[in-house]
């Protein structure tokens, strides 16, 4: 009996092409952080019956419900929620792999997050913020004010803003600048009294404490002799905001140590006196921190460049306030 060879069963055609599932998962982070399917249309130039078609074919392709949408509400599924990290994890990496391919002549776009400390976020960084988004008008920012160390992964943020030492290995640190700090207080605070000239004599005056760097006692350092003097103090008041604390020291509530940026103009106006000016703390250094990975999305890499650029060429003012042996408070 002659043999007659079964033709192969032909492949299922693929639900989506390689090429289509990112532009998918695009259009589903850009539906979840747009709020809706219609504002998500409206950002993408494009219609909602579009947008609504290319949700059904990821929950397709995935074989899972991603949205749950009523009338007046739209929210993530246990799935979706678990999706819309992995979906900016892969996004981030596949314009990471276009760009190192093609250059570095890519023009960022997306959502940039970054988490910054209240004081920077507020008054240092947003000039330079304002200039990168001028320069990069297809880059959002979400700009996070909070001084605590960002989960990078769960929180989906970029890169961060960190003020003090960088401890942690998973991170890639890059050194911004250094910020000065010195002892003020509010002329009222010595009550007619001459000055101190040695830093022991800070321990006998009420102290406010920014618990962020010291809360019972604080190292100081002569600048001219390398001396230091370990201060001890019994504060009145701890806060972990460098504001409230210059606030409560221009009322007179107490010394505190401080960052010389924030605190030239009362300084200048006369509301605080810096004390022992040959005596400060040791500097803080300032770094942009992001999570270890081989490739960076356009986004981040020109946000890294344009901080660096911001320091470097004194854009950023820092007012230092550079105390000599000798030198009157």
């Amino acid at each position: 009996m002659q043999a007659f060879a079964v033709p192969p069963s032909p492949l299922p055609a693929p639900a989506a092409a390689s090429s289509d599932r990112i532009e998918l998962m695009k259009t589903f982070v850009q539906i979840v952080e747009a709020g809706s399917l219609s504002a998500a249309a409206a950002q993408m130039r494009t219609t909602q019956p579009t947008v609504s078609r290319r949700l059904q074919a990821l929950e397709r392709l995935l074989g899972v419900r991603l949205l749950r949408r009523s009338t007046h509400a739209m929210k993530l599924t246990e799935d979706g929620e678990r999706c819309v990290e992995r979906a900016r994890e892969l996004i981030e990496s596949w314009q990471a792999f276009e760009s190192d391919l093609r250059g570095d002549d890519d023009e960022p776009e997306g959502m940039l997050r970054v988490v910054a400390p209240h004081a920077f976020g507020q008054q240092l960084l947003v000039g330079p913020l304002a200039d990168y988004l001028r320069k990069h008008p297809r880059v959002s920012v979400e700009w996070l004010l909070h001084d605590r160390r960002p989960d990078f992964i769960a929180e989906g943020v970029d890169c961060a803003i960190q003020v003090g030492e960088v401890s942690d290995l998973g991170v890639v640190a890059i050194k911004l600048t250094e910020v000065p700090r010195i002892v003020v207080a509010a002329p009222s605070v010595l009550q007619g009294a001459p000055a101190p000239t040695h830093a022991r004599e800070l321990a006998a005056l009420p102290w406010l404490a920014l618990r962020t760097f010291y809360r019972t006692e604080i190292l100081l350092s002569h600048v001219g002799t390398g001396e230091a003097c370990r201060v001890a103090m019994r504060p009145r008041l701890s806060t972990d905001s460098l504001y409230a604390l210059r606030s409560a020291a221009a009322m007179g509530l107490g010394v505190c140590v401080g960052s010389t940026w924030l605190l030239a103009e009362d300084l200048a106006e006369g509301r605080l006196v810096q004390l022992v000016p040959q005596w400060q703390a040791a500097t803080l250094p300032v770094h942009l921190v992001y999570p270890q990975s081989r490739l960076q999305p356009p986004k981040l890499k020109r946000f890294i460049e344009a901080m660096r650029f911001q320091w470097n060429h004194g854009a950023v003012p820092d007012n230092r306030i550079a105390a000599r042996p000798g030198e009157p408070s």
